[in-house]
């Protein structure tokens, strides 16, 4: 079976041409697929019913996700979800929605995808790190992710307006399915997601940051720093390298170069671990002058020993940082109440339902 969401709209023209129809029938399939949201090929009633038969014939089905489990946290604007994608696997994603007075600019829904079940990094602080890796997610399954969150926006009259691949797992540890969703996402026959809206984010795997760079895309990359020194890094990711801070940093300032997209490095604030004023000084030394932008995140409480720290910490952090004239900022918030840090809905339900999480 060959879901279709997996086409790219040159691969759908190649089909019903390959068939014997014209090509202007592939439009007849990716516009409802992208703005209808069809559950299967009877559910396209322009397709004449020759050609919907012959792709069944063919083994192409409409593939979907199939909502299992949601939690909406107490303010409305975080929605997350477990979605079973393939072979009774379930996945993350979650919807987070901000007001544009807290923001500046326009209402803003992003959609944060997961590429992986599971994940074999091993960060210490993150709940899909310690259930270890399962299975890659075929380009088919993070598009699925995007359209069923598309689905329920439609329904409210709004619109997916941002995407991060920050969800479950290693997007570069996926390259080809990773690349090839982001792809059709930003297709203009396809999804037609705006490049410059979507940010893929890594623990800094170097073949991928390479390749991305040369992939002629707008896209932003965000890479998880979390330390300013190798010593402490190897504690919280021990699969980095020796010498992983030098070259993330080479790594963004390479990306840079090539793509004229700043490189966000992401830092997951913990209590008594990574956040006091000496390693503030310490991190400000090492980024000051490169162009880069940080993203400071106070952690959301997992399952392990790590906590958030206080407000006068992060305050703290943030103002030596400021100070030294590195560009930063400290994430808003969203979903802590609902575990919305990848990995945790799926942990937390795990013992309740089964492996399958059945259980809606």
């Amino acid at each position: 079976m060959t879901d279709l969401y997996r086409l790219l709209p040159e691969e759908m023209e190649q089909l019903v041409m390959d068939m014997g129809y014209p090509r202007y029938r592939a439009d007849q399939i990716l516009l409802p697929l992208y703005y209808k949201f069809p559950k299967d090929l009877n559910d396209i009633p322009q397709l004449p019913k020759k050609l919907r038969d012959d792709l069944i014939a063919g083994g192409y089905t409409i593939g979907s996700a199939k909502e299992i489990h949601r939690i909406v946290s107490e303010d409305g604007d975080t929605t997350k979800l477990l979605l079973n994608l393939t072979d009774n696997n379930s996945v993350e994603a979650v919807l987070m929605q901000y007001d544009p007075s807290k923001i500046g600019g326009h209402p803003r829904s992003t959609i944060c995808v997961s590429t992986q079940i599971g994940c074999a990094m091993g960060c210490v602080f993150c709940a899909t790190g310690q259930m270890g890796f399962e299975t890659n997610l075929k380009a088919e399954h993070i598009v699925s992710q995007v359209i069923h969150f598309a689905e329920i926006l439609q329904q409210r009259g709004e619109h997916v307006t941002n995407l991060v691949f920050m969800g479950m797992g290693e997007p570069m540890a996926n390259y080809d399915e990773m690349i090839r969703s982001v792809k059709i996402l930003t297709h203009d026959r396809g999804f037609g997601l705006g490049q410059r809206h979507i940010t893929i984010s890594t623990i800094g795997i170097k073949s991928g940051i390479e390749k991305l760079a040369e992939e002629n895309l707008q896209i932003g990359l965000a890479i998880s720093l979390h330390a300013p020194n190798n010593a402490l890094r190897k504690k919280l990711v021990p699969t980095a390298s020796p010498n992983s801070v030098e070259e993330i940093i080479e790594l963004g300032g390479n990306y840079f170069k090539k793509t004229g997209r700043r490189v966000t490095f992401e830092y997951a604030l913990m209590a008594g671990v990574n956040d006091s004023p000496e390693i503030a000084t310490e991190l400000a030394r090492l980024l000051k002058g490169n162009g880069s932008h940080v993203n400071l995140i106070p952690i959301n409480p997992t399952a392990g020993d790590f906590q958030r720290p206080s407000e006068k910490n992060i305050l703290e952090f943030e103002r030596i940082l400021s100070e030294a004239g590195v560009n930063c900022t400290v994430r808003i918030e969203k979903g802590t109440e609902i575990s919305a840090a990848c990995g945790q809905l799926r942990t937390d339900l795990a013992g309740q339902t089964g492996p399958n999480f059945s259980k809606s």
